[in-house]
Parts: C-alpha cells; structure tokens; sequence
C-alpha cells in the first residue's frame, strides 16, 4: 500500500507532516508513505527545506493521495506543465486535500458538483471554480475527501487508515499521536468527522 503526499514549494508543515506522521503508525512490510514533489527538494513557507522521496508523476501509481496545501498552491495550478504531470484517478485511488490542495483537486477536475472543504483564505478561489465550499473541517464523496484547516489533516490521515485498514486501525494510529490524558477524546472526535464518509461495512 503506497500513500503519496503532493507537496510542493511554499508548503505548509502542518498539512503534509502531520498527515506523513500519523499514516506511518500503520508497521507493515507493505505500506509506504512517500513525500512526491516536482523538484529534489522544497522549502517550506517558513524555510524548512524537505527531500522529496519520490518523483510528483510517481503519485499517478499510488493507492491513496494526498493533495498538501501551501502558500504557491495557485502558481502551482498555473503551471500547465506541472499539472500535466498529474493523472489522478479516484475509481483506483483515494484521493485527499488539505486546505489549498483542495483548489488544486478542482482544478484537475476531480470535484465535479461534489461540495468540498478549504481554509478560509482559498475559499474564494475555490468558489471561482464552480465547487461549493463548506463551513466544515471535513467532507468526502466516495473515494475522495477534502479537509479545511492546517489541524484538519489529522482528519484525512485517519479516513485513509481507516479505508485502506479498517477503523480499529484508524483509532489506533489517532490515539498513539493524541495528548495524553485527552486520548479518548481526540479518539471520539475524529471518528465523528470521518465515520459519516465511510462504507457502512466499515463503520
């Protein structure tokens, strides 16, 4: 199982290494969750410079894929031979966005008149697209979820885990990252954001 998370120059840590974070507590032989960007390294919007691991075409192989957010998301979907790069299916992949990942989604044409969530600040160019955006930290259509707000992250990586591993698995990996002496807490509140969007047998 590979998990690809999009970043690119101007990124936001709290959207792809929160999510890289919480996805690694799965410890299987076969499941990698790789950081996919269109240069060997990228710097972050606050000067964290981040090797990639592998290639942003390589995400077009991945099982599952996570659209990071950053403060050059709208270069980034300017950039005709960026976005050629990128063959997002969500009938064989599951597909995320964080915050201004969410325009990048729309722009490849992969929300249709399905609603979705941003951050405040992409809202606006959202809305231009034609999508509708809600007041909510998380929402998913099928095999494809967008989350608003940098802290919403944690909500993406724990509907993947619990799409491609299982719910015990979900709140497992939630708990590990969770403030101690608020576990249960952080536990009952991600599953509430997530549970609504999952397959009724997995709920």
């Amino acid at each position: 199982m590979h998990i690809a998370i999009l970043t690119f120059d101007g990124f936001n840590e709290l959207d792809s290494l929160i999510a890289l974070g919480i996805l690694n507590r799965i410890k299987k032989p076969d499941w990698r969750v790789s950081i996919a960007s269109p240069t060997p390294q990228v710097q972050s919007m606050n000067g964290v410079t981040l090797e990639r691991q592998i290639p942003l075409s390589d995400a077009n192989h991945a099982d599952a894929v996570i659209i990071g957010s950053g403060m050059k998301t709208r270069d980034v979907v300017a950039d005709e031979s960026l976005m050629a790069q990128l063959n997002l299916d969500p009938s064989r992949q599951l597909l995320g966005a964080q915050c201004s990942g969410t325009l990048l989604l729309a722009k490849l044409g992969l929300l249709n008149d399905v609603p979705a969530c941003t951050d405040l600040t992409t809202k606006p160019w959202v809305q231009e697209t034609g999508v509708e955006v809600l007041n909510q930290a998380f929402f998913a259509n099928g095999n494809v979820a967008t989350a608003g707000g940098c802290l919403a992250s944690q909500y993406l990586a724990v509907w993947m885990i619990a799409r491609l591993e299982g719910v015990e698995a979900a709140k497992e990996a939630m708990h590990y990252v969770a403030p101690v002496g608020e576990k249960e807490d952080y536990v009952a509140r991600a599953m509430k954001h997530i549970s609504p969007f999952l397959p009724s047998e997995s709920v």
